[in-house]
This record gives structure tokens, C-alpha cells and sequence, in this order.
């Protein structure tokens, strides 16, 4: 599975996302990785200006590069949804040191 982490002493990716009002908020990515079996790319944000970094959401996009646009798509369907949480779920644990330690 490939996927990319953001160590510590790396910049963090920053992007826009503009709201329902056509405001752009900031989101830093957390995480970009691709489902096996899947031509798809993922990527988890979450948003810069949160006042309780406790209650963080993170928030799931399918994204494709186009050169140096970056397009986002919602993750509507159930099914895609559950395996995006299960895959961010696995590579969290991982991080964590939690997976494949037995």
C-alpha cells in the first residue's frame, strides 16, 4: 500500500477549500494514501483555525493531480467511505505502533 506520513520535521502541506460562502479555509494534510485494488487517492485534512485542537475533525476527500492543480472530491458513497476509514483507521495503528506487534 503506498502511502506518504509527514514526519516531524517536515513542512506541513497546506491547502484552501473554499466553504458554502465561497470563503477559503485553511486544512493542513495529514495523510495521503491510495486503497488497495484501487486507482484512487485519498487524503485526510484538518482545518488550521480549530480552536480545540481536542476536537479536531478530520475531514476525507478522494483527490486527483492535474500537473499543479489538485482537485477534491467528496467521498459520498457508504461503501467508499467505509474502506477509506478502514484504511486511515490501519495506517493510524500503524503509526501508533499498534498493528503487527504480536
Amino acid at each position: 500500500m503506498a502511502n506518504e506520513q509527514i514526519g516531524m520535521d517536515e513542512e506541513p502541506e497546506i491547502i484552501y477549500i473554499p466553504d458554502d460562502e465561497g470563503n477559503e479555509e485553511e486544512f493542513e494534510v495529514i495523510m495521503k494514501f491510495e486503497v488497495d485494488g484501487s486507482d484512487s487517492k485519498y487524503m485526510m485534512v484538518v482545518p488550521l483555525d480549530s480552536e480545540d485542537e481536542e476536537a479536531d475533525e478530520v475531514y476525507a476527500f478522494r483527490y486527483e493531480e492535474d500537473g499543479e492543480d489538485l482537485q477534491l472530491f467528496m467521498i459520498e458513497d457508504d461503501e467508499e467511505w467505509a474502506i477509506v476509514e478502514e484504511t486511515f483507521n490501519t495506517l493510524v495503528d500503524e503509526l501508533d505502533g499498534g498493528a503487527g506487534n504480536d
